[in-house]
């Protein structure tokens, strides 16, 4: 094998790698794929979720992975959190349940994966885990976040990454619309899980009149005390309201997809919604205002990591939630004045505070 000269790759070796660390392990005790994926620490400790669900090849799990924790890096640089982005996936069979015997051995080999890295990342919950599996997590390793009160954590995320929403609501009617209030505003909210939940009670409260849908039909319960109207998942996502609120998978928004849209403004907390970047520049198109996921969904990291990692009161990590109005009100005035779409002025808020930082850390 050619030796990489000081100049950079040899030529043909394919694209570079943009993570500080990659490791994948056949976990041990459980058999299973364990991915964890440190993109940057740049800006400190890399923090990101556990996600444990299926996959029909663990090379899907790596992807995730990847991706993942790429957008963890600009949502923590976006947030003005002192952390960089990681993500740990655990690629489950498909169908696969694991029961509590085998779910411990899991979450065992994910803490041992994570204790390897020796500080580099913490994890907190994603997809498929929730605060007690960090509390098993961390009986192998400190670097778990989000446990329950009663096991030293903060608890459950999701009130603070809807808290968080709601914020960016607020700063993206003011963009859209001329006033922040969600009163009188028609927005519907696609999925109804922890943070959807939490996210409809408080639009309802404020005021905005609702369409909800979620995949599990029993979810319909949550509608009728809300008196918000129900429809069904195929059909929501087309509703004519002021702004689409996804907030389940990602994936969401493509090419197929944003051609149906009926609504002025799309922002939610689910994650990685757009199939592709390009998709940004279909709904910029369309005249579609589209508040990047990675700015609307960081209530719940922002808050966890205040309080568990840098040890700042619960008052004052409620006030940095609800900063992210004000952040995201920066964003869309940055985009409105070049003309850019609001994810590129994101991206671009993300890499000044990143190259700020590596500025800093040059200096003798």
């Amino acid at each position: 094998m050619r030796p990489i000269s000081q100049d950079g790759p040899p030529s043909g070796s394919g694209p570079p790698l943009e993570h500080e660390q990659v490791r994948v392990r056949r976990g041990p005790r459980s058999g299973v794929p364990v991915v964890v994926a440190v993109h940057s620490t740049v800006l400190g400790q890399a923090i990101g979720g556990c996600r444990l669900t299926g996959y029909r090849h663990w090379t899907e799990a790596l992807d995730d992975a990847l991706r993942l924790s790429a957008a963890m890096t600009d949502k923590c640089a976006v947030a003005g959190l002192p952390n960089g982005g990681g993500k740990t996936v655990v690629a489950l069979p498909t169908g696969y349940v694991p029961g509590p015997a085998a779910r411990r051995a899991i979450l065992h080999d994910v803490a041992d994966t994570i204790a390897e890295l020796a500080g580099a990342y913490a994890t907190g919950p994603d997809i498929g885990t929730g605060p007690r599996d960090m509390t098993i997590i961390a009986e192998r390793t400190p670097y778990a976040f989000c446990r329950p009160p009663a096991d030293g954590g903060s608890g459950d995320s999701s009130v603070h990454t809807a808290t968080g929403v709601v914020a960016a609501l607020r700063a993206l009617c003011a963009a859209a619309f001329g006033s922040p209030e969600p009163a009188g505003r028609r927005l519907a909210v696609l999925g109804l899980g922890r943070v959807g939940g939490h996210l409809a009670r408080q639009l309802a409260a404020a005021g905005a009149d609702l369409v909800v849908t979620d995949v599990d039909p029993g979810r319909r319960a949550l509608a009728d005390e809300l008196g918000a109207t129900w429809r069904e998942p195929e059909d929501a996502l087309g509703c004519e309201v002021d702004v689409l609120v996804p907030a389940a998978l990602g994936g969401i928004l493509n090419p197929d997809t944003v051609p149906r849209l009926r609504c002025a403004a799309v922002a939610g907390p689910a994650n990685n919604q757009l199939d592709a970047p390009a998709t940004a520049d279909l709904l910029h198109r369309r005249g579609i205002l589209w508040a990047p996921d990675f700015v609307v969904s960081a209530g719940g990291i922002i808050h966890a990591t205040a309080v568990e990692l840098h040890h700042e009161t619960t008052e004052r990590a409620v006030a940095r939630v609800r900063g992210i109005g004000d952040t995201l009100a920066r964003i869309l005035a940055d985009a409105a004045r070049t003309g850019d779409t609001p994810a590129a002025a994101a991206h671009r808020l993300a890499r000044q505070r990143l190259d700020g930082r590596r500025l800093d850390l040059a200096r003798p």
